[in-house]
């Protein structure tokens, strides 16, 4: 038997699923509790969520965090899940109570947005015991505050930039841990991996984009 061959299973009817870019595999990942992340799937669809084969899932939306998501989303997962629990919108004691109900519920990380006050990081850290991961849209932002106030991982999100965010964070600081997201193709991904990235958000097609196609598929088979 050879052993640098990987057996893979399928199911008849599982098949069918969303599978994250196999050049995100290259990451050296970042291990948490013991279980190594590499690939995170960006989404808050229960199905995708399901039906997808990343590492873990970060789960982020344009609305105040509400526990009742959180705990759908962790309930159907087989995978860690990071949760958004505010820091733009949502601030204060509010993020606090948040976080603290993400981490009993079983998240294994909470996420902050750019705008989060230091004051409140340090707060999130004095109350909870899983990773905080604040969100980084800028070279230009308070890194070493961040960091003193009790962040634990960087998730880089600006977008064309996020390769050179990724680059400068890495310069100065080569072993903080750094989530970025890889863009819409292999050729950006690969980007932001060279750039320093220990590990890959990746936005899958929608519900409604895979279903299309479907769709599509089935008319053919009728014609």
């Amino acid at each position: 038997m050879n052993n640098n061959l990987v057996p893979e299973i399928d199911g008849r009817l599982r098949k069918h699923m969303v599978r994250v870019p196999d050049i995100i595999s290259s990451v050296c990942g970042i291990k948490i509790f013991g279980k190594l992340i590499k690939s995170l799937l960006f989404s808050t669809d229960v199905a995708l969520i399901k039906n997808c084969n990343a590492d873990a899932v970060i789960a982020v939306y344009p609305f105040t965090p509400q526990p009742i998501i959180t705990q759908a989303i962790i309930s159907v997962s087989s995978v860690p899940v990071f949760c958004g629990v505010g820091g733009g919108t949502t601030t204060g004691n509010r993020v606090i109570s948040i976080a603290t109900h993400a981490e009993h519920q079983g998240a294994m990380g909470v996420v902050v947005n750019a705008p989060i006050k230091n004051e409140i990081i340090k707060e999130l850290y004095e109350k909870i015991d899983i990773p905080i991961i604040v969100t980084v849209v800028s070279e230009n932002e308070d890194f070493e505050g961040r960091l003193k106030s009790g962040a634990t991982i960087f998730n880089v999100s600006g977008a064309a930039k996020t390769p050179f965010i990724v680059s400068q964070i890495r310069k100065k600081y080569p072993d903080i841990p750094i989530i970025a997201t890889g863009g819409p193709n292999e050729e950006t991904i690969k980007a932001t991996i060279e750039a320093g990235a220990n590990a890959i958000t990746y936005t899958p097609p929608t519900s409604g984009e895979i279903f299309k196609k479907m769709m599509q598929n089935y008319r053919q088979q009728l014609q």
